[in-house]
């Protein structure tokens, strides 16, 4: 390497923020940036959601229970991309990721199965890998710290993330329940979705789960989704019939059905 690259490369290590690995009480959690956990396994339960925002994220699969390719942008410790593998077995990963060492990380630390047909791990730019109809699930989970990283929060990038989908699909955004740009956030998706978006409070972190929706009807009857609440819960053991309640909290809806486009939306 000439001395010039090697300058380079020293300026951008210096560049990179912290990351730290911890652990406490039987739970290693990843940091990056901060004091912030970014990802966190439970060592009696590697392959397990320790963490209930990542729980929360699943209930994308009350409206597509039958992905066929799952694109996660954002890997952190591995715990969805983990989940989603050992527990959708007909389900393929693709996560992207923009940090060389937290994928290490995620090997070294956190369990993360080496790429087979099912999993592919890659470093680089999410918001990049995005085509057209490359996947029914779309899971973004991207942060600097404790705020979201602002390439996965424009509007081109909604938009763009809605012609990756096929459909129906789904896609699914961690945000902090104090995120002063949450309300303008919440209108690029509408405008990207035709309003066909829905918000799940997290059951006990400070997490807003918003799922966007493509080729979604324009409303699911509750008898359908508690139906399909009570199968997921059986097979997966995480409580679906609550995100139901919490959805039914949060967004528009009667007495017999959950609204997916809101009153005269324009579902796309």
């Amino acid at each position: 390497m000439s001395t010039g690259l090697r300058q380079l490369a020293r300026r951008a290590l210096r560049r990179a923020p912290a990351l730290t690995v911890s652990e406490a009480d039987g739970l290693r959690s990843l940091h990056v940036g901060g004091d912030a956990i970014q990802s966190a396994m439970r060592l009696d339960d590697p392959f397990g959601l320790a963490l209930d925002y990542t729980r929360c994220m699943m209930a994308f699969l009350l409206f597509q229970p039958q992905p066929r390719d799952v694109l996660m942008i954002g890997l952190g410790g591995g715990s969805l991309a983990k989940f989603v593998y050992h527990r959708l077995t007909r389900t393929r990963v693709r996560a992207i990721e923009c940090d060389a060492r937290v994928v290490q990380a995620a090997r070294d630390y956190f369990a993360l199965p080496e790429d087979d047909a099912r999993l592919a791990v890659e470093v680089g730019d999410g918001a990049q890998a995005l085509a057209p109809q490359c996947c029914d699930v779309l899971m973004v989970d991207g942060f600097e710290d404790e705020a979201q990283a602002p390439g996965l929060a424009s509007q081109d990038f909604y938009d763009a993330a809605y012609l990756a989908l096929r459909s129906p699909g789904i896609l699914v955004v961690n945000f902090m329940n104090d995120d002063p740009a949450l309300d303008r956030r919440l209108r690029s998706l509408e405008r990207a979705f035709g309003g066909a978006v829905l918000a799940l409070p997290a059951l006990g972190d400070p997490n807003i789960l918003v799922f966007a929706l493509r080729g979604a009807p324009a409303q699911l009857s509750w008898r359908r989704l508690r139906a399909r609440a009570a199968l997921l819960e059986r097979r997966l053991g995480l409580p679906f019939a609550r995100y139901l309640n919490a959805l039914k909290r949060m967004n528009p809806h009667t007495e017999d059905a959950l609204r997916i486009v809101p009153a005269g939306g324009a579902p796309r």
